[in-house]
């Protein structure tokens, strides 16, 4: 499955960093932009900053229990803006 050897590849491996790819960066940032990351309380995220969660052309979302279903959604629509695919690990589907 390509969402398990992206993951495997640019979030789980030891290895160097890599930064995210230019549409990836702008898609995290866009992101943020709408559901703030920073110290202003936000309770979106469960591990911010969003771009640390970023590798390569893929970037994993932790969202908030009781965020994660308006976020998401956003999310998705989003993505399709950038030119991305937004695959839901937990539904093991893509998000239209």
């Amino acid at each position: 499955m390509t969402y398990d050897e992206l993951y495997e590849r640019y979030l789980e491996s030891d290895d160097a960093v890599v930064p995210p790819t230019p549409r990836i960066a702008a898609y995290a940032e866009a992101l943020v932009a709408r559901c703030p990351d920073g110290a202003d309380g936000s309770v979106v995220w469960a591990s911010p900053p969003v771009i640390e969660e970023a590798s390569g052309p893929i970037v994993y979302l932790l969202m908030s229990y009781g965020k994660a279903e308006e976020v998401s959604g956003y999310a998705a629509t989003l993505a399709r803006e950038h030119g991305l695919v937004c695959f839901d690990p937990q539904g093991k589907c893509l998000r239209q």
